[in-house]
């Protein structure tokens, strides 16, 4: 059953602390496995098929083949909600484009920003319990909005040496270019490094279990990463006037992730905490994932009761949490108050679900705090910003004292130089 809290902000530490996430140290399996991608390339990543997937490939990339084979495959219904999804999202992120700029300051001088598409990104989506086809529509959109030419896609074999027919009817949808049957730390490496067959890429994005967290860990600065992501979070602000029949459900949509994940309560209401408790041991049950849900909900989740609805937003922006529901009246208004999290919810007709699949934003977003500082992902990840400057002779004999005398200052006199030697007389 999940943990009833009070909440004392003389003593904050006592329910607000993260616990551990439970993770282990794979980081020298980690570094052996992508040992072998750089030295053995296709060679090690069908060795790996064979020993993490139990499959013999005999060929690594999709083929067009099975891609129409998907797409026969998987019911029309799927393609018509998957579709209608894409347009949200794309309708979104196209709000997020960033132009370059330019401008001139002072006579004969030119500043501004160039944004170039990065040349070539690689997508990790996970093929563990479940066919995780929403996140390929939430990674590859942005990419291609950004102008990203080569989008690689990086999905676990199935035992038949197939791929999911709805995570590669999702990819064709959104634009992926290439696919890929490698999952893993060894598939990070093969984006990294790149292969025989598999090309190296620039950034790699997406989610996965703590061998591919790692491996994203171990090559970044070969290789730009979107974020070291852990198990998924959900926090709930629900005042009395919430069913607690909603809320507990809302709960679950992420407890069934994973055994680590997090569902959080936060309430000034106690006959709104203790009902939705018992709401909980009745739709736990219920769940063709209850053992999932049971473990995360019992070891990992907390109801917090508070005095307030602004004390329970403070606890909020303390835990920073991934995904964040304000189930109260008048949420739009309290909107400013929200500092940390991931994504937002907002009112009592808005679940998580709803972002995660449809509404449009990104659902790829900062885990463990790390709202704080950092932000889902966007078209931003795809792209990289240039500066630029144009001085005329005129523009530079201007500011070249200046210059450098401000590299002087720094003991750098070859800097210093380089500002006024186009002006000395031979």
């Amino acid at each position: 059953m999940i943990s009833l809290f009070e909440y004392d902000p003389a003593r904050p530490d006592e329910v607000l602390p993260r616990e551990d996430s439970g993770a282990s140290d794979v980081s020298a399996t980690v570094a052996d496995i992508i040992a072998a991608v750089r030295r053995d390339g296709d060679a090690a990543l069908k060795a790996f098929a064979e020993k993490f997937d139990r499959v013999t490939l005999d060929a690594l990339e999709v083929t067009p083949e099975e891609m129409q084979a998907a797409l026969d495959a998987v019911p029309a219904k799927f393609l018509e909600v998957a579709k209608k999804s894409a347009a949200n999202i794309e309708a979104f992120h196209r709000h997020q484009v960033r132009e370059g700029f330019r401008f001139e300051p002072s006579e004969g001088v030119v500043l501004g920003q160039k944004v170039t598409p990065l040349a070539r990104v690689g997508l990790y989506i996970p093929g563990g319990t479940a066919p995780l086809s929403s996140s390929v529509l939430m990674n590859a959109i942005p990419a291609r909005i950004a102008g990203v030419p080569n989008i690689v896609m990086a999905t676990p074999p199935a035992k038949d040496g197939g791929v999911s027919p709805y995570i590669l009817a999702a990819a064709h949808i959104a634009g992926v270019t290439r696919i890929f049957k490698m999952g893993g730390a060894q598939a990070i490496a093969a984006l990294a490094y790149g292969t025989e067959t598999v090309p190296a890429v620039d950034k790699i994005v997406g989610p996965g279990n703590a061998f591919v967290a790692e491996a994203k860990r171990q090559v970044f600065g070969k290789v730009a990463i979107d974020m070291i992501a852990g198990p998924s979070e959900i926090l709930v602000v629900a005042d009395g006037g919430c069913d607690p029949k909603n809320v507990a459900a809302d709960l679950l949509s992420q407890a069934e992730h994973d055994r680590l994940a997090s569902a959080v309560l936060v309430t000034p209401d106690r006959a709104l905490a203790q009902a939705v408790q018992q709401e909980l041991e009745a739709q736990i049950p219920l769940l063709p994932r209850a053992d999932i849900a049971r473990v995360s909900i019992d070891n990992r989740g907390k109801i917090i009761i508070v005095e307030s609805v602004e004390q329970a937003i403070e606890v909020a922006n303390a835990l920073a949490p991934e995904h964040l529901e304000l189930c109260i009246e008048n949420a739009l208004e309290r909107l400013d108050a929200v500092k940390n999290a991931g994504s937002i919810f907002l009112g009592r007709y808005c679940p998580e679900a709803l972002g995660d699949y449809f509404a449009g934003p990104n659902h790829v977003l900062p885990t463990g705090g790390t709202a704080r500082f950092s932000s889902p992902l966007s078209v931003d990840d795809f792209v990289k910003r240039s500066a630029f400057t144009y001085y005329t002779a005129d523009a530079l004999r201007a500011v070249s004292e200046d210059v450098a005398y401000f590299a002087e200052t720094e003991e750098l006199h070859a800097h210093a130089r380089s500002a006024t030697v186009r002006f000395e007389k031979d």
